[in-house]
Formats: C-alpha cells, structure tokens, sequence
C-alpha cells in the first residue's frame, strides 16, 4: 500500500506554520487595530497571540495522541464518535479552504494587476494552476518553495521593524485612546491574524516523528510570528501616528514610505505577491489533505485517498481541490463568502478544544507526548478558556457571514446524507 512521504523536519513544518500564519492578513489588519489601540497596540497583539494559544496548545496534545491527516475529522470523530460531527468540521474546512484559496488567489492577482496591468482573474486562476501542480509534484518541493517564500514574507515585516528601531521609545506605549475596551477589541480583530497554526497538523503523515514535531512547530510557530508582529506594531506606531496609521489603506506601506519614500509601495507590493502566493500553496496542501483523510477514513468516496505512486501525494484530491477553487475564483467577487471563512475556523476551533476536553476523560489513558499544562485533575483548564474565547469571538461576526455558515453546514449535511445512501461510512 502506498503512503504519503514522510520528508518534513522540525525546521520545515514550523517554517510552514510561520507561512501562513504571517499570509498578508497583518499588511493591512494593523491599520484597523491601531484605530481602536492606539499606541498600545503592541498590548493588543500579545492579548490576541496569548487567546490564540489557548487553542494552539490543544493542537498540540490533539497532534500528539493523534498525527494524522484530516487532524480536526480525526480529534472530534475520536471524541464524539459521530460520523456526522466530523464530517460537518471537515466539510466546513474543505469548502472554507476552497474559498479562501481563491479569495487570497484574486488578492494576488489584484497586486499583480497594479504592477502589470494584467487581467486579474485569469492571473488568479494560472496561479492555483501552478501551485496545484507544485502540491502534486512533491510535498518536499513544496516545503522549500514554503521556506524560501516564508523568508521573504519575514524579510518585509522586519525591515518595518528595523525602519522604527531609531524611533523606539519616542511615544508613549501605554496610550490608548478607548481604555481597555479598545485594546481588547483590537486584540479581537488581530486574532484571525494568527489563524494558520492549525493548518500544521494536516501534513502529520508527512512529517518525521509527528508525535513529536508536530507540538514543537505549532509552539515556535506562534511564538516567533508573536515576536515578529509585536515588534512590528511597535515600530508603525513610533515612526507614524496612530491615527494616520488607522486611516491608511496600506498602513505598513505608508510607515516604509517614510524612508523609502513612493518606492515603498512599489517594495510591499511585491512582498505582498510573495506573501499570498505561499497563503494560497499552504491553503491547497492542507485542503487536500483534508479530503484525503477523511477518503482514507471513508467518509468520501475512496478514489479521493488515492496517492500517485512516482510522487507519493494524493494526486485525486490535488485535482477536485484545484478545480473548485478555480471556479470560486473565476467568480471574481467571493468577499463577503471569504469573510464567512474566519467564522468557520472559529467553529472549527471551538470544537478542536471541546474535544481536548472530553478525550482527558474519555481516552485519560491515551499515549500523549503533550499535555496541556494548567489541569484541575482531568480538567483542562486552558482549552476550556479556549472554548470560551471561540465562543465570544462567534458573536464578532456579521449575521449575513453567519447565515454564509449555516448555508455552508446544510450543503455539507446533504452531502453526508447522499454518502451514507450510497456508500457506508465506517
């Protein structure tokens, strides 16, 4: 029987986790919190990286008992023991992936354009095109394209932060113009700029020593995109107000502009290429691999786990992902679908940590090599908090992105009812 190639170190899958994690979300989601934090908008980040970690740290015991593709299907199926729960949590990531992936394709056709006055769907398409080929043709060259793009991603925000490093110190930190309030606020909106950590775990059958590399990267992964993102918002607000950082379309664009002058915007906006470019490569492997696993767990028809013998990936669940996404993209105006992604993922983090909590006492005896710290005897304490935050953070979403959801979980139910017709499910 042929298996997914294991070919991915600790190094890789923490550069692959810090990939998306950076995506393009923080160019322009740091205007929009400094308006509400003002100066402490540094405060705001470490609040949302810390409620983020909440959910991260289950991640990591989840990983560890359980290093296997399609990671969220697998956690909630083992703790639950609902064919209909999982397959819901794993449909509600294929379909929010395959939108996500054509909504940050049509992004960086969009920089694309501005640079070259391409045509910005047909650029969208071409560029799921090639990547979807790159995710066939191996998960090692994947990985090294991921590492070379991620360092350029990292390159971007650090010459932000070496651009204010003269300018520390000169304002006020501690100034914020809504109190606490508007800290926290912030803190909820720059949440969904760490969202990407949980994608680690869906290339579990292709990384050496999961149990324990897995935990490791999701780990170093927030930390490291912490450090940078921190260090970035302390910078923007020392080197440019606030409040001209928060009515800027391009708030990062305009702290380089302060040196590099209107060459600034021609620099992030090929970064920003970059920076999507690896977004849409990340969101196409972990898609696949979704609908691979949850085919190998025979949940989907079986042909979608089938895996290319030359090049060892699933070669059937790269195509129906390319072609789909490709046909979001060729609708050229997904936005308000796009936005529904984020409230999907907070779904899919509510129930990642309720489960956490009922296998502490449904599976106590599992083998972990993690356990999340903070316990009251079995009771974890820390994914219960997690729950809680994912909980809050559902009512942050407009009611027309919920009703995008809802929409989104009855197809998935109509799909589950036609396979349990036509084809047992294990």
């Amino acid at each position: 029987m042929i298996k997914l190639k294991r070919a991915l170190g600790l190094f890789t899958v923490t550069l692959y986790g810090v990939g998306i994690i950076l995506g393009a979300g923080i160019y322009a989601l740091i205007g929009e919190a400094a308006n509400t934090a003002g100066n402490s908008l540094w405060m705001s980040f470490l609040i949302a990286a810390t409620l983020a970690s909440l959910t991260g740290l289950s991640y990591c015991e989840l990983s560890s008992m359980y290093p296997k593709a399609a990671a969220e299907y697998v956690y909630t199926k083992k703790a639950f023991g609902s064919n209909l729960i999982s397959f819901m949590l794993g449909w509600l990531i294929i379909f929010t992936g395959m939108v996500s992936a054509a909504a940050v394709a049509l992004g960086f056709a969009g920089y694309f354009h501005g640079l070259f006055n391409t045509p910005i769907v047909l650029m969208a398409v071409l560029l799921i095109l090639v990547l979807s080929f790159l995710n066939f043709y191996g998960i090692k060259e994947s990985a090294r394209f991921n590492i070379a793009f991620t360092i350029i991603e990292a390159l971007g925000l650090i010459l932000i932060i070496f651009i204010g490093l003269g300018s520390w110190g000169k304002v006020n930190y501690l100034d914020a113009p809504l109190g606490a309030s508007g800290v926290f606020s912030a803190a909820a909106l720059i949440f969904f700029a760490y969202i990407g950590f949980e994608d680690i775990v869906n290339v579990a059958e292709e990384t050496k020593r999961p149990r324990k590399i897995l935990p490791r990267a999701i780990v170093l992964a927030i930390i490291i995109t912490t450090l940078l993102y921190v260090s970035v918002s302390v910078s923007a607000v020392s080197v440019t107000s606030w409040q001209e950082l928060g009515q800027s379309k391009a708030p990062l664009a305009l702290v380089a502009s302060k040196v590099f002058g209107d060459q600034a915007f021609f620099l992030l906006s090929v970064i920003a290429l970059f920076a999507t470019t690896n977004t849409v490569l990340i969101i196409l492997i972990v898609g696949t691999r979704m609908i691979y696993g949850m085919a190998d767990n025979g949940s989907l028809p079986r042909v979608l786990a089938s895996i290319h013998e030359k090049r060892r990936t699933p070669w059937v669940a790269v195509i129906i992902f390319m072609i789909f996404s490709i046909l979001f993209a060729l609708i050229g105006e997904i936005a308000v679908v796009a936005k529904a992604t984020s409230l999907g993922t907070i779904l899919v983090f509510a129930f990642v940590n309720a489960s956490l909590i009922k296998l502490r006492f449904s599976k106590h005896t599992s083998k972990r090599t993690f356990k999340v710290p903070l316990n009251i005897g079995k009771f974890p304490v820390l994914p219960f908090l997690g729950l809680l935050v994912c909980i809050f953070l559902m009512f942050y979403f407009s009611l027309d992105a919920m009703l995008i959801v809802l929409a989104i979980i009855l197809t998935g139910y109509f799909i589950f009812y036609m396979m349990k017709k036509f084809q047992k499910i294990k």
